[in-house]
């Protein structure tokens, strides 16, 4: 038996995606979650930046001649959103989460327990792989990055980063390159 595809994985993914019950009171994003898809984009931006329209909850890698491949995004709340523009300043698979030290004066019930960090892997909150945004050669603390809760992927919920289904930034994480810009509206 052979491995499947990229293809039906993602639909796998979907169709796994559609079936997670949202919590009560959560608020579902109008448009369904689904495969990457190669989707018409004008931009001025050149091929390989990265796009993100936080009201659309979308992320777009765009790769020229008018088109770009849309991705379904988890956004940060009111407030809390990286803006502007930035490069990808590193890359990692599997990495570790340590959280903010504004997350923890906010919320020191939550995140003071995780203080001295969360090694990588299946339980840790940056998911399977994290694109590391930079400014002016610094670290944003902003990240691009997968969620070990698909069920926050297409909503208004983290803490500023943009989050995406593991299986999605791991195809991302592929197609971009350090020094990558990156655009978020």
């Amino acid at each position: 038996m052979s491995a499947p595809s990229r293809r039906e994985v993602f639909a796998g993914l979907a169709a796994s995606v559609f079936a997670v019950a949202l919590p009560s009171g959560a608020e579902a994003h109008p448009r369904p979650v689904t495969p990457p898809t190669i989707v018409g984009f004008r931009t001025r931006a050149p091929a390989g930046a990265i796009v993100v329209h936080t009201a659309e909850r979308r992320l777009y890698l765009v790769l020229g001649r008018g088109r770009a491949l849309e991705y379904v995004i988890g956004v940060g709340r009111s407030g809390r959103l990286f803006r502007g523009s930035g490069r990808i300043g590193r890359k990692v698979a599997w990495p570790s989460w340590t959280p903010t030290e504004n997350m923890i004066r906010r919320e020191p019930h939550k995140y003071a327990r995780f203080a001295g960090g969360v090694p990588g892997g299946l339980g840790n909150p940056l998911g399977a792989r994290a694109l590391y945004l930079y400014r002016g050669g610094r670290d944003t603390m902003y990240r691009i990055h997968g969620t070990n809760d698909p069920t926050s992927v297409g909503r208004a919920v983290s803490n500023g980063c943009i989050r995406l289904l593991n299986a999605h930034v791991e195809d991302l994480y592929t197609r971009v390159s350090i020094g990558a810009p990156v655009y978020v509206q």
